[in-house]
């Protein structure tokens, strides 16, 4: 959700902060910007509403010289899309620019104190406010550059990640963090700054990324300087990124979302490796071997994530709840963040985001937190927020996840998730060996699994022309695969635009029923094993209504194939690792659809990759 790039150095920067916005692009927007000191001296600001492409046909022909400059690419919140509310924003003075991402909550009752002094605003948007205010500290107090944007930053409620640069200093940006991601790239002498990796990883893989409420002064040819917002000094943290270049390209497919799709094998293995033996039957994690009597000990399991990342925690559930007969709740960050849930100290809470820096979630941590509860993060991101704000955790070490519409996140996480729930259940003996060993040598095969899946892809994306101008899906799962229900209609409704439902199987005569006819078509994750006949019950309740039937059985299986109109055929494997399989047809399916109405799969319409504000 925004994105942002900077850089000061010896090369011209226009050619990076163009690359590195198209870089960001996956995350959503609708409008760009780019603010550059030219070699005349002049701050020059080129923004338009659209895309990365509309932005560099407003600057063609236009002075793009200069060794240091900020871009952006805007999501909007407060204002309409358009060029003037496009980011960067100039100070009345026209000597600052600034881009932002991230909600400025008191940024009316600023805006009205800042007007009524005589300052005049362009746009309708929260962040004029801070770059306005960052000169009323300079005009009425006499701070220096550097000085004046502490004392904004302490008037500023909300989060933020801003970076801001002086024409009177043109060697010299400045970051700040609050509740938004922001890190620097250092090479040899010179600076680059993004909201994530990506924009980066092409020129260093040395990171600094900056910490909750610290200001960056990034000067060319001196060391990195961090204070806090009380000026306190901060030492600099270089890390290594993990990631390449070619993680963030699509490698020969024509989408990253298809790319995403075929890299789960892999990914599940990355996810698994080093923490799965099969050898001993055992699962070993660091995060509960680490923490063990605190794990143990926990009376509950709270589970806190937003979207995609819920439907993996709700089949996370059912798994610790069977293995470790541990009571476990499933919440959405953003409703249990707003309420007065009911914390113990002997709770765990279990925040999982691919990004790790859900805003909703969180939030939940730090209410959690508050409350007294151990915290385990499950992300992606090595340094991301929830992964600091933890106590312990594990990555799924999947590599960046480009597409929208998240697909090998879900699979990583629904692992993780598993290994989590098969070394509690080792550790607390409520399994048996045998059972034990059994899931753990069945688990390793599942990579193997999904590549046989993938081979059916043809026969997927021609089944999907059928459906292209169909208005309406239902999705309907029992058990571990009533939540794939809910993740295969979320994809769907992300990236084609079809209205879709997922609901557990038997809750369709309670209402759903009433919608099936010829015109419905009903996805019904059926394999073999769990609650079979009950299931098959359902298809043939919608076949007398003449529903028409797409479903995911096992392999073989011809009872629920005769009463389909189309089928996908997934492994035989244990009930409660189907979910992995059962949703990569699903996944396939709705790609297929959204490429045959022409959809932009990658960056869905009003979509952002990371949601990062509320």
């Amino acid at each position: 959700m925004c994105g942002i790039v900077g850089y000061v150095g010896g090369r011209q920067a226009y050619p990076i902060l163009i690359k590195g916005l198209t870089r960001l692009e996956y995350r959503g927007y609708d409008s760009a910007g780019v603010a550059l000191i030219c070699d005349s001296g002049e701050l020059v600001i080129y923004k338009t509403k659209g895309k990365v492409k509309d932005l560099e046909k407003v600057a063609a022909g236009q002075d793009v010289s200069g060794s240091i400059g900020i871009a952006h690419t805007r999501w909007a919140t407060h204002g309409e899309p358009s060029d003037i509310n496009s980011h960067p924003h100039y100070s009345e003075n026209h000597r600052l620019a600034l881009i932002h991402n991230g909600i400025i909550e008191n940024y009316q009752a600023l805006k009205t104190e800042l007007t009524r002094k005589g300052y005049h605003f362009q746009s309708q948007t929260d962040t004029e406010v801070v770059i306005q205010l960052i000169q009323y500290m300079m005009d009425s107090r006499g701070a220096s550059f550097d000085e004046a944007i502490p004392m904004a930053l302490n008037h500023v409620v909300g989060a933020y990640a801003l970076v801001i640069m002086d024409k009177n200093q043109p060697d010299k940006l400045v970051a700040a963090r609050k509740g938004s991601p922001l890190l620097i790239g250092v090479g040899e002498n010179e600076y680059f700054v993004g909201s994530d990796a990506s924009p980066i990883i092409e020129y260093t893989n040395k990171v600094v990324y900056l910490g909750e409420e610290e200001i960056a002064y990034i000067q060319r040819g001196q060391e990195l300087r961090i204070t806090d917002l009380r000026s306190v000094e901060q030492t600099p943290q270089v890390r290594e990124l993990e990631m390449s270049l070619s993680e963030i390209e699509k490698g020969g497919f024509p989408h990253f979302m298809l790319k995403e799709i075929f890299e789960q094998p892999c990914t599940l293995r990355a996810s698994m490796k080093g923490r799965l033996h099969p050898e001993l039957g055992e699962v070993k994690l660091s995060g509960v071997i680490d923490n063990r009597e605190r794990l143990l000990s926990a009376q509950r399991i709270v589970i806190c994530a937003c979207g995609t990342s819920w439907h993996a925690g709700l089949i996370g559930k059912y798994m610790i709840e069977e293995l470790t007969r541990k009571p476990v709740e499933v919440e959405y960050a953003s409703e249990f963040r707003y309420r007065r849930p009911v914390i113990f100290p002997t709770d765990v809470v279990i925040a999982i985001s691919q990004s790790g820096e859900t805003a909703d979630t969180l939030a939940a941590v730090n209410l959690a937190r508050e409350a007294g509860a151990f915290l385990f993060g499950i992300c992606n991101v090595v340094g991301s927020s929830i992964a600091r704000a933890t106590d312990t955790g594990c990555y799924t070490h999947i590599g960046p996840e480009i597409g929208v519409a998240s697909t090998k996140a879900f699979t990583a996480q629904v692992t993780t998730l598993f290994l989590i729930a098969i070394s509690l259940a080792e550790q607390l003996g409520t399994v048996s060996e045998e059972r034990r060993s059994a899931l753990v040598r069945e688990l390793q095969t599942i990579p193997d699994k999904i590549s046989r899946i993938l081979e059916h892809d043809a026969q997927i994306a021609d089944l999907a022309k059928v459906f292209t101008y169909t208005r309406n899906f239902l999705y309907l799962g029992r058990g571990y695969n009533y939540p794939v229900a809910l993740e295969g209609a979320l994809k769907l409704k992300e990236i084609s635009y079809i209205h879709a439902e997922g609901y557990p199987a038997a809750e369709m005569k309670h209402g759903p029923i009433a919608l099936i006819d010829e015109e419905m078509p009903v996805v019904v994750i059926a394999p073999r094993r769990g609650n079979y006949e009950k299931i098959l019950s359902n298809i043939q309740e919608v076949k007398a209504r003449k529903g028409r039937i797409i479903s995911v059985i096992t392999e073989g299986d011809t009872d629920v194939k005769a009463l389909s109109d189309w089928y996908f055929e997934i492994p035989d494997t244990e009930e409660c690792f189907e979910p992995i399989l059962s949703i990569v047809p699903l996944q396939l399916l709705a790609y297929h659809i959204a490429i045959a109405k022409g959809r932009d799969v990658d960056q869905p319409r009003n979509l952002a990759k990371s949601v990062t504000v509320e």
